[in-house]
């Protein structure tokens, strides 16, 4: 896929920088990063001359596009308050010559926030990237001071006490309404506690192509990016064989419900055929709620010779018989997508795990942050706390095609490629909505996606789906796996379809 939007980590930001630093008549960095903010912040969050701006400055290099900033904003007229927590000494000479710069054109240091003033907008440049210990002491009681002031923050690079590589709130972050970060992406915008403080997130490149410079291995997963994976339009001369067959085993007795969400989703989003292969021994009376849906017992599923692809694990539960179906299923010859009780299974039982990671052929995990602790056997805080090392953890160790969900779910493939997706919002925090995405995936798959297409399409449709409903529903409150099921098709159809004229 071309014209991708690159994500890097903070290692990889400072080798970008030291290579551009070292090209034919190097730019200063910093003085193009503190331009383009106060651009942002004219544009963005000034909406008259008259406003009047604070100027957070923090004692490394982050102060310095904060002097650049201050500097320009206060040559274009506004009110600008500057105050600086570090000294002057202690900076680089870059910082330092910004520093100087601001002096130069009468602009004033305070060492503290001035009691009793107002200001319309914050410029927020405490700390950037590559902060590595908790805020504590002033620091900490100075990001509080910011976020009880309600004022709109332009935050420089990322929100100060954000962690740029994983989105972990280091001890406390400041609230940002726009966030403008240099040179390349970060997954800590993207992910975690990343889409809770950075609001909307402006990139400025500063001229410099990075993926010249560090071939990326990251990458968003956005609309663009998902355009080129699409399925082709439906001719008019076809049939359901032509567009897959999807099986499903799971719905053990009193969770029959997340069978039938992750087989619909299947069904809706375009699988010629799905079959149901339900580990509970009793026809549940939902059935007739989606008659196209073929039950059959679980075994006659590993008869069907035209699958093509098989979802285990909605509603599987944590029985002999769901152990002897999960593995069952992991020495089929079927592209796999394992969901919930399936991942618990693999967890808990080591053959089952060695099982999968010699397996062949091409599988899909999508656990959430709590199950892929369980299949790492580590916390769940841990897995949080670095988002990106846990799905790198989980592809390595199985082998297979992983999507991390959550705030920003992390897809990751067999490769080492990894996308950060960038739909999605709080309603899919609902039961059902991981079984819907399971089914997604498997239609994709079935309908002749590659495994790591399939998987990225699904999980931006999915949450796409979930952005829509935010919009026709007013909040993300009661929002329900159904409906991201009929949301996701008319999505879908609406990206694909071409009507004939």
């Amino acid at each position: 896929m071309k014209n991708k939007t690159p994500i890097y980590l903070t290692t990889e930001i400072r080798k970008i920088e030291q290579l551009a630093s070292a090209l034919p008549n190097p730019a200063n960095l910093m003085e193009k990063a503190g331009l383009a903010a106060a651009k942002v912040a004219q544009d963005k969050l000034l909406t008259n001359e008259r406003n009047k701006v604070l100027v957070l400055a923090g004692p490394g290099n982050n102060g310095g596009d904060a002097f650049v900033v201050a500097r320009y904003l206060q040559e274009l007229w506004f009110k600008v308050t500057l105050v600086f927590t570090g000294t002057r000494d202690k900076l680089s000479s870059d910082a330092r010559n910004s520093l100087d710069a601001w002096l130069t054109i009468g602009g004033e240091i305070l060492s503290e926030i001035p009691a009793k003033k107002n200001w319309n907008v914050i410029i927020d440049g405490l700390f950037g990237i590559g902060l590595e210990r908790d805020l504590e002491g002033k620091y900490y009681e100075l990001v509080n001071v910011i976020n009880h002031m309600n004022l709109p923050v332009l935050a420089l690079d990322i929100p100060s006490g954000l962690d740029s590589d994983n989105g972990q709130v280091r001890g406390v972050a400041i609230y940002a309404a726009i966030t403008v970060t240099f040179i390349g992406l970060k997954p800590g915008l993207l992910t975690h506690y990343g889409t809770e403080y950075c609001g909307k997130v402006l990139l400025r490149n500063l001229d410099i192509n990075a993926p010249t410079l560090i071939k990326p291995r990251s990458w968003i997963l956005d609309q663009a990016c998902t355009q080129k994976l699409l399925l082709p339009s439906r001719p008019a001369n076809n049939h359901k064989g032509m567009f897959g067959s999807v099986g499903i085993i799971g719905g053990a007795a009193g969770m029959v419900g997340a069978a039938f969400l992750a087989g619909t989703a299947a069904l809706k989003l375009g699988s010629g055929r799905v079959y149901l292969g339900l580990v509970a021994e009793d026809t549940p009376k939902v059935y007739s709620a989606q008659p196209e849906l073929m039950l059959r017992p679980a075994y006659e599923l590993f008869k069907l010779d035209h699958l093509n692809c098989l979802v285990i694990g909605p509603g599987l539960g944590m029985s002999a018989n769901a152990h002897f179906w999960l593995d069952s299923a992991l020495k089929s010859a079927q592209p796999l997508v394992l969901d919930a009780d399936a991942l618990n299974l693999i967890s808990t039982h080591p053959k089952l795990a060695n099982t999968l990671s010699a397996r062949k052929v091409n599988t899909v995990l999508t656990p959430h942050a709590a199950e892929a602790a369980r299949m790492l056997s580590i916390g769940t805080t841990v897995v949080q706390n670095d988002r990106m090392a846990a799905v790198k953890n989980l592809v390595e160790r199985f082998k297979c095609y992983v999507v991390l969900k959550g705030a920003g779910s992390i897809c990751m493939l067999p490769d080492g490629k990894r996308y950060i997706n960038t739909s999605g919002n709080p309603g899919l925090s609902s039961a059902g909505t991981g079984d819907v995405l399971s089914g997604i995936i498997g239609a994709l798959i079935a309908q002749g996606l590659s495994v790591g297409n399939a998987l990225l399409l699904a999980v931006y449709l999915h949450g796409a789906a979930a952005d829509e409903l935010l919009e026709q529903i007013g909040g993300p409150v009661g929002m329900t796996a159904s409906e991201i099921t009929d949301t996701a098709r008319s999505l879908l159809n609406q990206w694909i379809y071409i009507p004939r004229t």
